[in-house]
This record gives structure tokens, C-alpha cells and sequence, in this order.
């Protein structure tokens, strides 16, 4: 098998070839590593390469499905986990000389989980600084690397466009999991809020943060999303312990995600959602939802009461909780804060307390008003980022360098249509309201860019929103595509 289409399979291929022995785990590993070190300095995905540590557990990995200790369904595969979540004995560093130096003394919980499953943890992804942001300096798309990945997830998402991780975890606040899976054309599920346990995580926003899975299918998402969901976690009080139904089926066949989607329930929230979007990303989009018609959904156009006021309750929640979290080292290490992030702290501290209150109750009254929407609908529909990846300032080759934290002065993106705004429009309202929402490819806009189309659903359904979003990925070769990374 060619290095590149090794670098390409699936988690549910790279599983099953390890569990026949047709490969071996080290194999896997191996080619993670020399993919990496072939593009990352164009892409510069990662801020910590743990092959020191993968080749060994590789090695381990592979004699145990002969010994019958196949540790489940990602035994033996290569997983990429961004830098604000923590892994035993490597750097978190929130991608910020905050933190520089700072290694993690136990896993997170989701890394446990992953790691109970079998996973390989083969390094740390770049984030924006603290995830607060929606660019990920300096790490380049890979479908354009004058383009921006994305954020703050950003890292995970390009690692996986560029073939140099099978899966990767995310953290969404404001669309962070979502917005570059759009990006970066891969598929990217934020949970339910509540669903995964953020024990480990460095926070952003308490009220708002969710972790979940990055892959390059909807059957890869699920994979992943069943080995992070560990029940309810005491050191994570919000974990609501929601069992999670079996998504694949049963001997991981995906059987569960081809159940029959004829007669979903599809909402077409028009106003707000699909208001301001670039031409091509529209038509893409139209012509996604009429394959979710093809395929026997039924599409129904519907509003969300209040949606309009997603940015103002959010940025009333987000900004102060964000400020909370840091003030104590704000006030002690300002000046190792890039720019854009200490300016971002200090607005939250001008809020008042009954802005919050008052918010907290708004969005409270949100969620039950959505609730009821959604009592008529198993899923909506929507464009994941109304545009294409803006370009970013400047290559890659001028930006200097990065190791272990975000060093120097990062880049200016004077292209970024309407700064953070524009894109979190259409996933910030996710956050806000706690459903789960998962963004996989569907298109490619006129510059030749990747389109994300949006599927959100009740909350603690993420069974049926992957599995409208599988019978499309079914009907479609989006997912395939790959960044013309080679040339």
C-alpha cells in the first residue's frame, strides 16, 4: 500500500487491517511520523510530535491482538489531541507562552478514554491562543496554505486534512470543532453539552465548552465519540452520565448509522442562517439539501425563535467566564499574552455581573423555545461557515517558528471578513443552546475551497443527527477529497 493512501484510510480501515493482521500498529505510527515531517513545516499543525513515546505503545499495540487482548475498536491507531487538552508527560500549552514549559501529570479524562479503546496518541495540535480565536496561527490550510485553517481547533483539523492523523480531539466554545472541519473539509461533531467529560481541559468558557471528535468520516466521528463517552464524572460536574446508544452497531459494522433516514424530519432555518452566505457556498449547500430529499428526508422550512441575539448572550457569557479563568495570571504575566487575547480578557472584565444574570436567564428561555422547535424535527440543516476559508497575511516561511508555544508575534489576517462574526454566524447558536452539531464536507466553493454542511439535533440525539449526516456522506464522495498537498 502507497504511503499516501496508508495516511488516508479510515480509523474503521486502519482498525480492521490491524485486527487482521494485515498491518501492524507500528506501521501506522510510522507513517503518521514521516507524513508529518514531510508537510508540517508548511502546515505546521502540530506544537508537539510524540513519536518518542508512540513507537513503543506501536510496538505493545501489536502483539496484542495475537495474544487476544485487542483493546478495542481503535486499537493501535494514531490519534492527534489539541494542546489545551491534557496528555500524561507532554506539554499543554494552550498555544501560548503562558504555559511554556508546562507538562501534563495525568491524561484527561477523554484521553483516558481514548486510550482504554486502544488509541495512540501521536501528538499535541496547535490551537489559537487559548482557544480564544478563530484563526490557529500559524497553522496553514491545507487545501490553500495561504489560507487560514480555521480555529481554535485549527491544528486538529489541518493534521487531518493533511493525512498526518486518522482522528484528532477538538474543543468547541463558539464553533471551534466545527468551523475548521468546514474549513479544512473534515467532519467534526460537537456533542451535546454535557455528553463528554472536560476533566483536563484547560477551560474557555465553563457555561459553553464542549470537547468532541475530529475525523475524515461520520463513521469515524462515531467511533471516536463512543470511546470518549465515559458516563458522568464527579471532577466534571456538568457531565450529565446520558447513556449513549450504540452508534455503529453491532462488531463496529456501522449498521446503526445506515438505519433508514426516509422521513427525517429536516428543518431549513432560513432567516439568520442563511443569511449573508458567499454565492458558491449557497448553491453547494442547496444542492446538499437536495440530496437530503433524494434520500427521502422531508425538508421543512422553519425559524428559530430569538437566534438573532446568539452573538450578544454569548459574548455576555463567553467574555466574562473567559476573563474569570485568567485574571489571576493577566495580572501577573501580562505581557506573555499575544495581543488579540489580552485585549479579549480585558473587555470581559468590564462586564457586569447582572449582564451575565441577565443572559444566563435569556439564553435559558432560548433553549426551552428551541426545545420546542425541535419537538417537530429529528435534525437542521444549514451551511457549517457562510464563506470559504479567508486568506491569511503573509506565507508560512514568514512567520517564524513555533515549538512547544506560539513564539513571537503572530500574523495579522486582515482578510477575515468581518473578524470572529462572520465566522462563528452560523455555530455559535449550537453552543448556546447545548445541541449537538456536526459539520461534514459537501462541497467545494468556487476558489476550490472546502463547504460544510451543518446537521443539529435534539439534545443527547447525536445518533440521529450522524446518522442523516452518514446516509448523506453514503450518497456522496465528498468526504474523499483530499488537499493538493502533493503538488
Amino acid at each position: 500500500m502507497a504511503d499516501d493512501e496508508l495516511c488516508y484510510l479510515t480509523i474503521a480501515e486502519a482498525a480492521r487491517l490491524i485486527r487482521t493482521r494485515a498491518i501492524a500498529p507500528v506501521d501506522l505510527v510510522e507513517a503518521m511520523l514521516a507524513r508529518i515531517e514531510t508537510h508540517d513545516g508548511r502546515v505546521r499543525a502540530f506544537l508537539h510530535v510524540a513519536g518518542d513515546q508512540a513507537l513503543p505503545e506501536a510496538r505493545t499495540a501489536g502483539r496484542a491482538p495475537a495474544g487476544g487482548e485487542d483493546r478495542g475498536p481503535l486499537h493501535g491507531v494514531p490519534i492527534a489531541i489539541k494542546d489545551i487538552v491534557d496528555v500524561a508527560a507532554m506539554p499543554t500549552t494552550a498555544g501560548s507562552r503562558v504555559l511554556a514549559g508546562n507538562v501534563a501529570s495525568e491524561d484527561a479524562a477523554l484521553v483516558a478514554a481514548l486510550r482504554r479503546a486502544g488509541a495512540i496518541i501521536v501528538g499535541k495540535t496547535n490551537t489559537h491562543e487559548f482557544a480564544y480565536g478563530v484563526i490557529t496561527p500559524p497553522t496553514r490550510n491545507p487545501w490553500d496554505l495561504t489560507r487560514i485553517p480555521g480555529g481554535s481547533s485549527g491544528g486538529s483539523a489541518a493534521a487531518l486534512s493533511a493525512g498526518m492523523a486518522y482522528g484528532a480531539v477538538g474543543t468547541d466554545t463558539a464553533g471551534s470543532i466545527r468551523l475548521p472541519a468546514a474549513l479544512c473539509g473534515v467532519v467534526g461533531l460537537k456533542p451535546t453539552y454535557g455528553r463528554v467529560s472536560r476533566r483536563g481541559i484547560i477551560p474557555l468558557s465553563w457555561s459553553l465548552d464542549h470537547a468532541g471528535p475530529m475525523a475524515r468520516s461520520v463513521t469515524d466521528a462515531a467511533l471516536l465519540l463512543e470511546a470518549m463517552v465515559a458516563g458522568r464524572d464527579p471532577r466534571d460536574p456538568a457531565t450529565a452520565g446520558t447513556p449513549l446508544p450504540n452508534l455503529r452497531g453491532p462488531h463496529a459494522s456501522g449498521e446503526a448509522l445506515r438505519a433508514d433516514v426516509r422521513g427525517l424530519r429536516v428543518g431549513v432555518p432560513r432567516p439568520y442562517f442563511y443569511d449573508g452566505l458567499e454565492p458558491s457556498v449557497a448553491a453547494v449547500v442547496e444542492e446538499a439539501l437536495r440530496v437530503l430529499a433524494s434520500l427521502g428526508m422531508e425538508l421543512r422550512e422553519v425559524a428559530l425563535p430569538g437566534v438573532e441575539l446568539t452573538f450578544a448572550l454569548g459574548r455576555a457569557i463567553q467574555r466574562p467566564e473567559a476573563s474569570a479563568y485568567h485574571r489571576q495570571r493577566l495580572r501577573e504575566v501580562p505581557d506573555l499574552y499575544g495581543d488579540e487575547l489580552r485585549g479579549d480578557l480585558e473587555l470581559g472584565e468590564l462586564f457586569l455581573a447582572t449582564d451575565y444574570i441577565h443572559a444566563q436567564r435569556v439564553r435559558a428561555e432560548l433553549h426551552t423555545q428551541w426545545l420546542e422547535v425541535m419537538d417537530q424535527l429529528d435534525v437542521l440543516a444549514m451551511p457549517t461557515v457562510p464563506v470559504g476559508a479567508p486568506r491569511s497575511a503573509g506565507t508560512p516561511a514568514q512567520e517564524g517558528t513555533t515549538s512547544g508555544a506560539v513564539k513571537g508575534t503572530l500574523p495579522h489576517f486582515p482578510d477575515v471578513p468581518a473578524g470572529k462574526g462572520r465566522l462563528l454566524h452560523n455555530t455559535y447558536p449550537a453552543n448556546l443552546v447545548g445541541f449537538p452539531a456536526l459539520s461534514l464536507p459537501c462541497g467545494l466553493t468556487a476558489e476550490g475551497l472546502p463547504v460544510g454542511l451543518q446537521l443539529i439535533g435534539r439534545p443527547f440525539d447525536e445518533a440521529t443527527v450522524l446518522r442523516a449526516g452518514h446516509a448523506y456522506e453514503a450518497a456522496t464522495a465528498w468526504h474523499t477529497m483530499r488537499p493538493p498537498l502533493e503538488g
